[in-house]
Order: C-alpha cells, then sequence, then structure tokens
C-alpha cells in the first residue's frame, strides 16, 4: 500500500490540465495579441480592411518581416541575437542588383551568390562571436554599421555616385525563376474565383485581388520548415539545448559551435532572400532597404515567445508576431488615428511581450 501511495504521488506520472499546457506554449502570448489586434481592428478600423483585398494588404509586409522574425527567433532559441539582418537586407540587395544589372548574371546564378555572401558574412559572425567570447549583441551591431556602409559606397561605385540601382525588374523579366519570387501565385484560381462574384473586381473588369502574393507563400514555407527543424528533429534538439546550457549541451556532444554559426548564415541567409525577394518586386535596391528591420524582427520573435535568455521560443509564436505587426501598420490607415502610434505599439508590445514570456519562463522552469 505504501508502494502505490509513494507511485501515486510521484511527480513523473503527473498529469497536466489543458490550460496548463497551454500556458506552457510560447506562441501563446502572440496567437492572444492576433487575436486582440483583430478585435480592436473589427470596432475601429473600415469593414474594407477584413476583405480578401485588406487581407492580402497586411499579410504583404507581415510575410518580409516574418521570414526576418523566424530566423531571428531560431538564433535567439540557440542564445544569440543578430542586429545585422536589417543591414544586410540592403546589403545583400546591393550584390543582388549588381549581379543581375551590372554584370548579366541570371537568377539561377544570382540567388546562389548573393545567398552566398550573406551565408559568408554570418558565419564571420558567429566565428568572431564563438572566437573572441564577445556578446553577440555587440559584434553584430558593428556589423550593423560596416554592412550599412559598405551597401552605400558599394551602390556609388557601380551606379556612378548613386545611392539607388534601378533595372531590376527588365533585367529579370524574361527570366523563368522570376515568379518563384515575384507577383502573384494562383492568377488563374483568383480570376475564376472574380468571375463566379466570390471575390470582388475593380472598375475595369480585372480581379480585385490577382492572387496571393509569393512572398506569402515564401512566409507560410519558411514557417513550416523551421517549426519541423525545431519540433522533428535532431538539429531542433540541438538548438534548444544550445541555448538553454551551452556547456552542458557540448558536454552531451551537442555541437554547439557548428549549431551556432549554422543558426549566424541561416539569419543573413533569410535577410538575403527578404532583399531578393523585395528587389526583383519594386525593380531597384537602395542602401537603406532593411532600416530598423532587425528590431522589428527581434521583436517579432520576442512577442512569439522567445526569451532573450534563449532556450525557449517558437517559429509559429514569430508567425503571429510579425502578422501582429502587418495587421497595425497596415490596419491604421483603415483608422482615423495617427499612423505614428506605430511607434507606441512598438515599445508597448515589446515590454508586454517580455513581461509575459518572464512569467512564462518560471512557470515552466519552477523559479520563484
Amino acid at each position: 500500500m505504501a508502494t502505490q501511495a509513494a507511485a501515486s504521488a510521484d511527480e513523473r506520472i503527473k498529469t497536466e490540465s489543458i490550460t496548463t499546457r497551454l500556458m506552457k506554449r510560447p506562441e501563446l502570448g502572440a496567437i492572444g495579441g492576433v487575436i486582440l489586434v483583430t478585435i480592436f481592428f473589427l470596432f475601429t478600423a473600415s469593414p474594407s480592411m477584413f476583405t480578401l483585398a485588406g487581407i492580402m494588404n497586411f499579410l504583404t509586409p507581415a510575410a518580409q518581416l516574418g521570414i526576418l522574425g523566424i530566423a531571428a527567433a531560431m538564433l535567439m532559441i540557440g542564445g544569440e541575437f543578430d542586429l545585422s539582418i536589417g543591414s544586410m537586407v540592403a546589403f545583400a540587395g546591393m550584390i543582388f542588383g549588381v549581379l543581375v544589372v551590372n554584370m548579366g548574371l541570371p537568377l539561377i546564378l544570382a540567388i546562389p551568390l548573393t545567398m552566398g555572401f550573406a551565408a559568408l558574412v554570418g558565419a564571420a559572425n558567429g566565428a568572431i562571436v564563438l572566437r573572441t567570447g564577445l556578446p553577440s549583441f555587440i559584434v553584430t551591431l558593428a556589423f550593423l554599421f560596416i554592412l550599412r556602409g559598405a551597401s552605400l559606397v558599394g551602390l556609388k561605385i557601380f551606379t556612378g555616385g548613386a545611392t539607388q540601382l534601378r533595372g531590376v525588374r527588365d533585367a529579370v523579366a524574361a527570366d523563368w525563376l522570376t515568379p518563384i519570387f515575384s507577383g502573384h501565385a494562383f492568377g488563374g484560381l483568383f480570376r475564376w474565383m472574380a468571375d463566379q462574384g466570390w471575390t470582388a473586381k475593380l472598375a475595369s473588369g480585372t480581379p480585385a485581388v490577382p492572387g496571393i502574393p509569393v512572398s506569402i507563400l515564401w512566409f507560410v514555407a519558411v514557417t513550416l520548415i523551421a517549426t519541423f527543424v525545431l519540433l522533428r528533429t535532431p538539429a531542433g534538439n540541438w538548438i534548444f539545448a544550445t541555448g538553454g546550457d551551452k556547456n552542458a549541451a557540448s558536454n552531451s556532444g551537442v555541437p554547439v559551435r557548428r549549431v551556432k554559426i549554422s543558426l549566424f548564415m541561416l539569419t543573413a541567409c533569410a535577410a538575403a532572400l527578404v532583399a531578393i525577394i523585395t528587389v526583383i518586386d519594386t525593380g531597384s535596391t537602395d542602401a537603406r532597404r532593411g532600416f530598423m528591420k532587425e528590431f522589428e524582427a527581434i521583436i517579432a520573435a520576442v512577442i512569439g515567445g522567445c526569451l532573450l535568455t534563449g532556450g525557449y521560443g517558437s517559429a509559429i509564436g514569430a508567425f503571429f508576431g510579425a502578422i501582429i505587426f502587418g495587421m497595425v501598420t497596415i490596419g491604421l490607415t483603415y483608422t482615423g488615428f495617427d499612423q505614428d502610434w506605430f511607434q507606441v505599439f512598438l515599445g508597448g508590445m515589446l515590454l508586454l511581450a517580455v513581461v509575459f514570456n518572464n512569467v512564462i519562463r518560471k512557470r515552466v522552469t519552477g523559479e520563484r
């Protein structure tokens, strides 16, 4: 009888309620934030915000930020920061623009080369952090200025003094890879839906929504891949272990150095992907592209449940964190509010997310 009583009290077989399990999910705060922001705009914004066209309008900037935010989230789970990803968007955009406009390379060569340049910079970030022992905050802050300055100088060299490189759209217009990185997908389906009267048409008779922006599809794909890696692969376990306690992880056989450098390379390549998508879409690149995106990406990751101390977070949380940004950025244009309120929202959401995540961390770890 005593043995049975001891077994019944054994915490290893203790069951948890659904509420408790939900409270431990890192993306809980971001999902709650999406619900609250949606309710807010339902009462304050024009009804057109939640039409199909309106939803596509706020998902497009959310997608670009989300690709950065998910990569930043994975790096934060691994215990590091990268403040250079915004500048990397400008730097990679310059590299890509020079390759396709000045050198006339096809996308099948220009895209891997751009990714390769970005990966090298990411590897350099990680190697410096690991070799010197300096905080990644300091190292990547330095690269923030280095890459931004290199973008300015490089564009002036290749354009004869300008800080903007044009002609990208014409250079890639006939390339077979262009539709994969630019424009809208499923155009035929959306035309058929408009003909059936299910979606709106413009006065000219064309669909109000020509398709799903390709950047949104990349956003969803990156989210799914990152979630699979984090939750279903040994690499995901290594990332969580490295961010939780790198010494214990190393002693357990986790290749901590390789994991961290790979994560820095990932954030740089995510920035390069965003650069390629935006440069092809707009047809040009400039030195200010990606300005402040490093902070927005980190905030999206924090809103999504990533702890500043590492070892805890979620790609799905960063997905919803980016959607909150997109909703507020575009949603304010559907209301009578001054759009500068977005800055107030940005700081407020960061503070609330850190406080909320701190409470969750204590609940998960049992700290007092």
